[in-house]
């Protein structure tokens, strides 16, 4: 009797411990599901839905997924399962664009059809830019004060992290703006 409360203290214990880690994660999965609902009909055909995935139990199961399952696994790798694929629409000077998360960065897509993709690369720290197949690097990430930009003209730039390093960047960057016109 008393090993079989050691031993569910000790399953409890590791149990509790994935469960309460410090991270309440991002419920990617259950937010989805809840996304998709909103865009359903009006509010009652909403509340209808919402109430009917509660009862056949989507909701609940998509929580324990969540729970148990995806916060977990972005918790210790720091990456979504779920966030790939999100499709956003974001208004801009120039128009609407499409923005889609990859599972290594982002698709810009324009109007027009013109697609830039924005890709982080983590063995390297790099996040590069990509058109038309072709791969341009933007920055490396040296630390959390430092990073390298590439520049248009084929120079590289450090720069500090900081106010200061970003305001001194900015005037570089318009001098070789300028110079280039």
């Amino acid at each position: 009797m008393r090993k079989n409360v050691l031993i569910m203290s000790a399953v409890v214990a590791l149990s509790s411990s994935i469960m309460f880690s410090s991270c309440i994660g991002s419920f990617s999965l259950s937010n989805k599901i809840l996304a998709w609902n909103k865009t359903v009909d009006n509010k009652f055909v909403n509340e209808l839905v919402f109430v009917a995935l509660n009862i056949v139990p989507v909701y609940p199961l998509s929580m324990v997924a969540d729970l148990l399952v995806i916060n977990s696994i972005e918790f210790w790798t720091g990456d979504n399962p779920i966030e790939a694929g999100i499709v956003k629409e974001v208004k801009g000077e120039n128009g609407i664009y499409t923005v889609e998360t990859l599972e290594n960065g982002y698709q810009i897509q324009n109007e027009a059809g013109e697609a830039v993709e924005l890709i982080y690369n983590k063995e390297d720290n790099t996040w590069s830019v990509v058109q038309n197949e072709e791969s341009t690097k933007l920055i490396k990430i040296v630390d959390e004060n430092e990073a390298i930009v590439y520049m248009p003209n084929g120079s590289e730039q450090t720069v500090e992290l900081s106010n200061a390093g970003m305001m001194a960047f900015r005037q570089i960057a318009n001098s070789t703006y300028l110079a280039t016109r």
